[in-house]
């Protein structure tokens, strides 16, 4: 079985377009999403058009601000203060990467915890490993609505997350910990990695190199959830850290690229700046 994030994004985007349209009845306007945009990186510029897309689907406003990747650190922190103090803002999103002379973790520690909708801040990364309600970050929780639209049974089960970043790693073996998975964090420097991944049951793979995960290194039954986004060396094509072709025979539930986590990604990101306009709105 081969899970379309495209098509689940699609069917939940719709939901929450219907939800939405109740909003300015109900609350006397719509929820806004403010992405700042630094640079015209192709990879970000492509995210950016993405989000603003889904956001004109599910009936949220989205201003883009663009800035040149000339802009100073402390320009860019005053931005992000004016976006916490308007109370017309309910969601803001700093595209990263961001240049090399800007100091990422200062800039996603400066926007206010309740307007986090990437869940990057320090604050809603605490409230996750404490069990704390936060939000969620976009992937993570993509992944683990995937599983389940899949019907795959996530209790008691062996999961292997191969790749251990702050954005995908990290946090989707703590949402699987959460729904009471054995959870098995693999990276670049372990051993036999092969003997680890072979006993997954779920195997999460975000580690960043396209094709890694050979056929030999998968179980026959095994739920494959590939995050990367890679260009094939050889096609130039977009490939996944899996070796799709190879894998999908063996797996009994496996996510392709493009087409698989990455329309989730953005799904959860509307569903976060609904979320966040929810808990403002009612805090108010």
């Amino acid at each position: 079985m081969i899970i379309s994030g495209k098509e689940l994004s699609a069917k939940l985007k719709a939901e929450m377009a219907e939800r939405v349209a109740s909003f300015p009845a109900e609350y006397g306007r719509v929820p806004h999403l403010v992405v700042i945009l630094v640079g015209d990186d192709p990879g970000s510029v492509s995210y950016v058009t993405g989000k603003a897309k889904a956001s004109a689907e599910v009936g949220i406003r989205n201003t883009t601000i663009r800035r040149p990747d000339t802009i100073s650190e402390d320009e860019l922190l005053g931005m992000i203060a004016e976006l916490n103090a308007d109370d017309g803002v309910d969601g803001i999103l700093v595209q990263l990467p961001l240049p090399k002379h800007i100091d990422e973790d200062k800039v996603i520690a400066a926007i206010d915890k309740s307007k986090d909708v990437d869940g990057f801040h320090p604050l809603n990364v605490a409230a996750l490993w404490q069990k704390q309600p936060c939000t969620l970050p976009c992937t993570p929780k993509g992944i683990i609505k995937m599983l389940k639209s899949a019907g795959v049974e996530i209790q008691g089960r062996e999961a292997v997350v191969i790749g251990r970043s702050n954005i995908v790693g990290l946090p989707v073996s703590k949402l699987l910990l959460d729904e009471n998975a054995t959870v098995t964090m693999t990276h670049s420097r372990t051993k036999n990695l092969g003997e680890v991944t072979r006993r997954a049951d779920i195997l999460v793979v975000a580690i960043g190199r396209p094709k890694f995960v050979t056929a030999d290194m998968v179980k026959y039954g095994a739920v494959v959830i590939d995050v990367g986004v890679n260009r094939d060396p050889e096609t130039g094509k977009l490939c996944g850290d899996v070796d799709f072709a190879a894998i999908e025979p063996k797996a009994s539930v496996i996510t392709p690229v493009p087409g698989g986590v990455g329309p989730m990604t953005i799904c959860c990101l509307m569903e976060n700046t609904i979320e966040c306009f929810l808990r403002r709105v009612k805090r108010a």
